[in-house]
């Protein structure tokens, strides 16, 4: 008994104390933003081939993440941009380190004792330890609880929201965050919306708690946002999920 009270002491300790080291100062997501205005395209695929060249000016960009960490001097919209624009930098990382890869879902293969390759600890921020689950689950979901970051987040995939062509900033981050939603629900290659149905992606599923709690429904959430609306008899189903690399075809 005491030792499964440990396991399950040590399966949530990422997501419930990694929020807490010393703060730093804000940092300036400069670098990050030339380098998606360089390799990301206006469809939202990435030139990881740009990157791979490119790698030195990305590493500069996570180097000076690593340097520093959300605290209570920074602004909710600081801290939120910070860790949006890390977890999309990051995932950045993991296809440079390991490209050319098919998906990002093979990266964790020969890896022991991970389940995913978003449980891969390889974010370090002033001595940190991270994986991408914690970034998402531990800190964005459950410290903002707006489920706009789930449109602004890219997990490198087809199916996922499109990565964004610029940074994120704390003086733009609501109509940041309200267009990424706008643009993702109403992207034929991701959400398809009429009167009559709705065929969603698998993230207005998996996350359907998020936007019941925002907006008392998928559908009230979905109608916020799209261009046409889904009527109150319409039917809403889930497309499959492509993970194939979201890579630009150069």
């Amino acid at each position: 008994m005491i030792k499964k009270l440990i396991l399950v002491t040590l399966f949530f300790l990422p997501f419930s104390c990694a929020y807490t080291p010393a703060q730093g100062p804000v940092v300036s997501h400069a670098i990050w933003d030339g380098l998606v205005k360089k390799y990301v395209a206006s469809d939202g695929f990435v030139d990881y081939k740009g990157f791979v060249r490119d790698s030195a000016t990305l590493n500069q960009y996570l180097a000076l993440l690593s340097s520093t960490h959300p605290g209570g001097n920074w602004t909710r919209e600081e801290q939120m941009a910070y860790w949006i624009n890390a977890y999309n930098a990051f995932t950045v990382k993991l296809i440079v380190d390991n490209y050319p890869v098919s998906s990002i879902k093979d990266i964790k293969n020969g890896i022991p004792f991970v389940n995913t390759v978003w449980d891969v600890k390889f974010i370090n921020l002033m001595g940190n330890e991270y994986d991408l689950n914690n970034i998402e689950h531990g800190i964005l979901r459950k410290q903002f609880k707006d489920p706009r970051v789930h449109a602004a987040l890219n997990c490198a995939s087809w199916s996922c929201p499109a990565l964004r062509g610029e940074a994120y900033e704390a003086a733009r981050l609501d109509s940041q965050l309200d267009d990424a939603m706008r643009r993702f629900i109403n992207d034929p290659l991701r959400n398809r919306v009429s009167a009559q149905k709705a065929e969603l992606s698998q993230i207005f599923n998996w996350y359907s708690g998020d936007f019941l709690e925002a907006a008392g429904s998928v559908q009230a959430y979905i109608n916020r946002y799209a261009k046409v609306k889904l009527g109150p008899k319409g039917k809403i189903t889930y497309l499959g999920y492509d993970w194939r690399l979201n890579s630009q075809k150069n």
